[in-house]
């Protein structure tokens, strides 16, 4: 796959619960969107950077929301299920999934912000049609199977300076 370059165009898909979840259950903090925006994007020509996120109805969330929004990401938000059972469900994998085929016709390079094993075969695909894939996550929480299938991984682990806050 393609090297570096800074005339690269680069789409960030950000699995916000993914990221939370780590980053909740390894180190207690949160992500700093800010840092991992800039870290993905490497001096490279940004064309689209999507967080995705679940309303759950928590306090702070508008503003969470708003935050991605003044960092530079368009935020695509949807709302948690609850189930009769008492169960609740929100996970966007199928609507990144999509957003990443769609984007291949127009950049050179996907960045998956996400330790879900359920992208691997994202990668294999995009990887497949000639766009550079690179994912940037935790160690401790990525799939062995998705940091395999990319171009490049981005160990968030190894900066917790850097990207938690």
């Amino acid at each position: 796959m393609s090297e570096i370059h800074e005339g690269q165009r680069v789409a960030v898909l950000a699995d916000s619960q993914n990221l939370y979840h780590s980053a909740q259950s390894v180190y207690s903090r949160n992500v700093d969107y800010s840092k991992m925006l800039e870290k993905a994007v490497m001096g490279r020509q940004l064309t689209r950077a999507i967080a995705y996120v679940i309303r759950a109805d928590s306090p702070d969330e508008e503003t969470f929301f708003e935050a991605l929004r003044d960092i530079g990401f368009e935020t695509k938000i949807k709302e948690i299920k609850t189930f009769g059972d008492g169960s609740k469900k929100a996970d966007w994998d199928v609507g990144i999934s999509l957003d990443a085929v769609t984007l291949a016709d127009h950049v050179d390079t996907v960045v998956l912000c996400t330790g879900d094993a359920d992208f691997s075969r994202l990668c294999t695909h995009l990887r497949h049609e000639g766009v550079r894939v690179e994912v940037v996550a935790f160690e401790e929480s990525a799939a062995a199977d998705l940091k395999e299938a990319a171009d490049s991984f981005i160990d968030m682990s190894e900066r917790e300076e850097t990207f938690l806050l």
